[in-house]
């Protein structure tokens, strides 16, 4: 167990691999949490247009 051991997480890291001991990705969705809203952007409006003489 250690740094050697490709089946532990220190080694996985050591190795600078990924597995099932250190997932690389997503976690699993949380049953009953709220769901995130993002807000549309605000939409500017155009600044007016200079007028030459």
């Amino acid at each position: 167990m250690g740094k050697g051991d490709r089946k532990t997480r220190r080694g996985k890291t050591y190795r600078g691999s990924y597995g099932n001991t250190r997932a690389h990705g997503t976690l699993p969705a949380v049953v009953g949490a709220k769901p995130t809203v993002t807000k549309p952007a605000a939409a500017k409006k155009a600044a007016p247009k200079k007028k030459s003489a």
